[in-house]
């Protein structure tokens, strides 16, 4: 626990160099903290690895007037995503994978 708390006051503060791999079980807040960083994340809990989100700012050829989370699905596809209760609450979130 001790290592978790460590490191994640490290990501908190910019000085984490290495690469979460989920063992550290990241809260909610640090996932969007980590979005808004223009890093990928995803859950542990989710039932595929190869599903994750980002953070999509619009640009001049955007038809989307306002930044948006979206998720690629295990199947590739990409579309807008809204957490859940569970996503909001869980501490299984990994970033920077």
């Amino acid at each position: 626990m001790a290592n978790e708390q460590m490191a994640n006051e490290q990501y908190l503060t910019g000085q984490f160099t290495g690469q979460f791999t989920g063992q550290l079980g990241l809260s909610f807040c640090r996932a969007l903290n980590a979005l808004k960083e223009g890093k990928r994340v995803k859950r542990l809990g989710w039932n595929s690895q190869n599903q994750y989100l980002e953070l999509q700012k619009p640009d001049l050829n955007s038809k989307m007037t306002l930044p948006y989370i979206y998720i690629k699905t295990a199947k590739g596809d990409i579309v807008p995503w809204v957490a859940s209760q569970t996503d909001i609450l869980s501490d299984d979130w990994e970033v920077g994978f």
